[in-house]
Formats: structure tokens, sequence, C-alpha cells
């Protein structure tokens, strides 16, 4: 199944666009406002993403913006019922693909998203990490060895986030913020590189001594 990411704040038109999207054959996930679906883009992958561009929490081209920054690639498409030429061009320019304005019909959206997956036919589904790679779909570490290892959800996550930023050193508060954002306390992060390391190694994940963690060096 293609796994979508719907960020839409209307709940009659999220839940309408699920059940149609779910009968196309999308795996959907929902947020409600931009910061939820700032987390959700962060630490889960998806094939295609589909954004209201008047959202609580964060905007919608200010999350366009965010997930870019970030190195997200997946191709995005905004909903808006601002549709002037200037609107269409602030949405492309914030980076995303394409931009439909409200109201628009079902079969124009999904005509629009089957013309992004045929623009990005392989996006990939695994990185890199040390000893093999991690497939984000399955949570599951293929080693170079030829074993496999099974990750849980939050293990995945985690992994990921430090795997589509191998350059970057993720302070505490950050990877709580991004991976485990019902959790209190910053223990729950080392407790989860602790789980990550006694399945794959210790040199899976890096500590940075008075900064925060970051992927172990890929030989």
């Amino acid at each position: 199944m293609t796994r979508l990411l719907l960020v839409e704040d209307d709940q009659d038109l999220a839940a309408l666009l699920q059940r149609v999207l779910a009968g196309e054959g999308y795996q959907v996930s929902i947020a409600s406002d931009g910061q939820r679906g700032l987390h959700l883009a962060l630490t889960r992958s998806f094939e295609v993403m589909v954004l209201d561009r008047g959202l609580p929490a964060i905007d919608g081209l200010d999350l366009i913006s965010r997930l870019r920054g970030q190195g997200v690639t997946t191709p995005m498409l905004v909903l808006s019922a601002r549709g002037t030429t200037q609107d269409r061009v602030d949405g492309l320019d914030a980076g995303a693909e394409d931009y439909l304005a409200k109201p628009f019909e079902i079969s124009e959206l999904l005509a629009r998203l089957r013309a992004l997956l045929r623009r990005h036919p392989d996006r990939a589904h695994t990185l890199p990490v040390p000893g093999g790679s991690l497939d984000l779909a399955s949570r599951t570490v293929r080693r170079t060895r030829g074993d496999e290892v099974e990750l849980s959800e939050r293990e995945a996550a985690l992994l990921g986030l430090l795997a589509a930023r191998p350059e970057v050193v993720f302070s505490r508060s950050d990877l709580l913020d991004r991976v485990f954002d019902d959790a209190e306390s910053e223990t729950v992060v080392d407790t989860y590189v602790h789980y990550c390391r006694k399945k794959l190694g210790h040199g899976v994940i890096s500590t940075v001594r008075g900064l925060g963690y970051r992927l172990g060096r890929i030989s």
C-alpha cells in the first residue's frame, strides 16, 4: 500500500479523504495540525503527503519549508482555499510539487497524486546504518553479514531520524520532541539508545559528549 500523510484540520474533510484514499489503495495517516504533521513526517516514512495550507500550530507552507530544511524529499501536494496565481507560486516556492485549490474534485486530486507518484517511482525506504541498512517500512535492519534484526516502532523511529541526517548531532531534547513526544523525561532517549545498541552493536549510535547523539560512522 502507498503510505500517505494527510495534514488537514477540517475533520469532516479529513475523514472523507481518508475513506476515498483508502479505497484507492493508500495507507493514510492523519495529522490535524502542523506540529503533529511535522512529527509524523520526521519519524515515519511516506511516499506522498497532502497538506492543507491553513493549519493550526504551524502553517502549511512553513511546515513544508521546515521539512525540506530537514532533508525530507517526499513529494507534497498543497490543498488550500487560497487559489490565486500568487498563492500557487508561494506554495511551489515553499517546496511543494503541486497545489490544488479548494473546492476541488476528488477525481482531480487522485489524478494529481498518481502523477506525483509516477514522477517519483523509486523513492527509497531504506537508509544506510553501520553494518547494514534500515528498512523503514518493515522496521528491520538488514545487516551486511546476511541476518536481519527487527526493531520496535520507537527504536526504528529513533534510528531512522539519526540515519536520515547522519551529519547532525541531535540533543536529547530534540530527540525527545521528535520521537518521544508523549514522554516527559529525556531518560527515555537514553533508554532507547541502549536498546538499539543492544540489538545492533554499540557503534550504531555515537555519543557526542555534552551535545547528544548522532549516527555511528558507516564504514
